[in-house]
């Protein structure tokens, strides 16, 4: 049976497994599914793919680019979780650098980003290039870091949902057409 929903996501920390989640538990209906991705895409079989990884140095990890790589025809929506900030010029990036492995015969329905906890070993290395090299760009690091702790939230789940409620009005006026 061909699923009409389908939530995959890679999740290095257990951020974007909580992101998951909840746009799983927003999608409407009762055909849907959510998985994590692994390197097996051939047992995916939707019509839309909601696409969750953490953000990585600007992008996605090999195996969800090779994913969106490998889908045809078919609607897609990115979510991510983010350590770096919230900064939207940063997403749109982001968002724009992973897009670019998705063939144009899908149609596209957006991204969701929040800010995610980052391991503590990232605090620890920004907090020896303090030691290093005490610049206001890396406090600022750390100062992000700190602030990431707390993500996602209440409030960034309620905004995932809330995602997930676009999209199935944006697919649905692409369908009226």
């Amino acid at each position: 049976m061909k699923l009409k929903t389908q939530v995959l996501y890679v999740s290095g920390t257990g951020n974007t497994e909580k992101v998951a989640e909840a746009i799983y538990q927003a999608i409407p209906g009762f055909s849907k599914d959510i998985k994590k991705l692994d390197s097996c895409f051939e047992k995916y079989a939707a019509d839309t793919y909601f696409v969750g990884f953490w953000a990585n140095r600007g992008s996605a990890s090999v195996e969800v680019l090779d994913f969106l790589s490998s889908l045809h025809g078919k609607s897609v929506a990115l979510f991510a979780t983010c350590g770096m900030g919230e900064d939207p010029e940063y997403y749109k990036k982001i968002e724009k650098n992973v897009t670019a492995f998705l063939p144009e015969d899908n149609y596209y329905l957006g991204s969701f980003f929040c800010h995610g906890k980052m391991p503590i070993k990232v605090r620890q290395r920004y907090e020896h290039m303090a030691a290093r090299n005490p610049d206001s760009r890396v406090f600022q690091m750390l100062r992000n870091f700190d602030e990431a702790l707390l993500h996602p939230d209440r409030k960034d789940l309620e905004n995932a949902r809330h995602f997930v409620a676009n999209v199935f009005q944006k697919a649905q006026g692409n369908l009226s057409r």
